[in-house]
């Protein structure tokens, strides 16, 4: 076989999966064409039609045993892994985590909804959410999720609804600990200025309202530093963070008895990206909570992570067809595919980068060209790749974007009124459909003509 483009090359890492590009099964196959899950890519779209999500039901279940073999190996208490669903929500994703002895993450009432839907049991899921609304404070109250109080106003909603439904609620409270990761300036969540949380200064007070609530009960404390996360020295850091809260919490009677420290461990996008490994994030995590523990004479609590990215992200790919080319000479050549920002916004919102190849070509075996990917959607800054290097393609060819999983579905619109991609699973040779893809027709359900505009026509 013919020497593979960089990102090929390297070895597959079988037991942490966020250290690849391409899911663990990416294969290609004799005709030097590239296959997932044992199934040929160009049968699946001929299938399924393009663009197409399409998940690596083994690299998503060797993501999550990793998880588990990790607390296990460097947590002596007892722990639980969270899947934070904004990373990919369906009810497959809900019932494959829960085969896994996950719980789940939600921060709406769909979510929620979803999770029990999928399988996964009311007491593994955890409400998360910086405005929930009445209607949602309800349903978590009635389906006795427990919830994460984000701020006062938070906390002064879930009073008057546990109130009135007369129904106590597990609560566990998100605090900002002043750590900061390097990372995105629009995804740092646990600097001392952001969005979500109860300020570290402020949580005296907050133990004193508790005390004097019907309902509430205070079990738990939660905190998140970031995502897309590649150092560990911050999490030292937040152990002893949180299990001085602990003690803190203790002073004004509560007994806190779960710990939370959030997830965003960085995943491989491109060949430049070197995070850690699921067994080194755990093992950072355990041993600060442990030591903390120790040092402070305090039994181990119930400890909880919330993984997302690093679970779904590298098991999912998005298949591409070639459309037009355009080629300004001494500049560049675009070549448009048809989807784009509608199912993928992370590169016009984050300035995101990926990795690709062709699907009928993937280790460029001919001359080398670059091209910017361009999408379809009527924006100029719809743009995948900028100076993509592939071997020479034309119209129709397949482009495979990897590393897809997380966020490209859940974040998806029908913006220009393009319907979203099917969504299949592959395992085994076999490939079954886990979103039907939309259609036109679709995006009208709930468009409404008033009345008086139907009399006129």
């Amino acid at each position: 076989m013919k020497e593979k483009i960089s990102f090929l090359k390297n070895k597959i890492d079988l037991t942490s999966p966020n250290k690849n590009i391409v899911p663990i099964t990416t294969n290609i196959d004799s005709a030097e064409k590239l296959n997932i899950g044992g199934c040929s890519i160009e049968d699946l779209v001929k299938k399924y039609d393009s663009p197409l999500y399409i998940l690596d039901e083994i690299t998503l279940r060797n993501s999550c045993k990793a998880y588990k073999k990790a607390l296990e190996k460097y947590y002596p208490g007892l722990s639980l892994p969270i899947y934070a669903s904004k990373a990919n929500s369906s009810l497959f994703m809900s019932n494959l985590v829960a085969s896994e002895g996950f719980g789940l993450d939600a921060v709406s009432e769909g979510e929620l909804l979803t999770a029990l839907k999928g399988g996964v049991p009311n007491e593994k899921i955890v409400f998360h959410g910086n405005n929930k609304s009445d209607k949602e404070i309800a349903f978590a109250i009635k389906n006795k999720i427990k919830v994460i109080v984000d701020n006062d106003y938070d906390l002064r909603r879930l009073e008057e609804i546990s109130d009135s439904l007369g129904n106590d609620l597990e609560i566990m409270i998100r605090f900002t600990p002043g750590i900061e990761c390097h990372t995105h300036e629009y995804i740092k969540t646990g600097s001392f200025d952001s969005k979500f949380g109860f300020g570290i200064e402020s949580l005296n007070k907050l133990f004193q309202l508790l005390n004097k609530t019907r309902h509430l009960k205070l079990i738990g404390l939660h905190a998140h530093i970031g995502s897309q996360i590649f150092e560990l020295d911050p999490h030292k850091d937040l152990g002893e963070i949180m299990v001085n809260v602990i003690l803190q919490a203790r002073d004004f009677g509560h007994n806190i008895k779960e710990l939370n420290v959030g997830g965003g461990l960085g995943i491989k996008y491109t060949q430049e990206d070197d995070p850690p490994s699921i067994d080194e994030w755990i093992k950072t995590v355990s041993l600060s909570i442990v030591k903390a523990c120790k040092k402070n004479k305090l039994s181990l609590p119930l400890l909880m992570c919330e993984p997302g990215r690093s679970i779904v992200s590298t098991a999912g790919v998005t298949i591409y067809k070639i459309g037009a080319f355009k080629e300004i000479p001494g500049i560049r050549t675009y070549l448009s595919v048809d989807g784009g920002m509608s199912d993928n916004p992370r590169p016009i919102t984050y300035q995101s980068n990926y990795s690709a190849c062709l699907v009928n070509n993937p280790l460029n075996n001919n001359s080398k060209k670059k091209y910017t990917i361009a999408g379809k959607h009527c924006e100029s800054g719809d743009v995948l790749f900028k100076d993509l290097e592939l071997g020479n393609c034309k119209t129709g060819d397949l482009i495979c974007v990897f590393g897809t999983g997380a966020y490209n579905n859940s974040m998806s619109s029908n913006y220009n009124r393009i319907p979203k991609p099917a969504a299949i699973l592959v395992f085994d040779g076999e490939a079954e459909i886990i979103q039907r893809r939309e259609s036109p027709h679709d995006l009208l359900k709930y468009d409404v003509l008033p009345d008086r505009f139907i009399k006129q026509s």
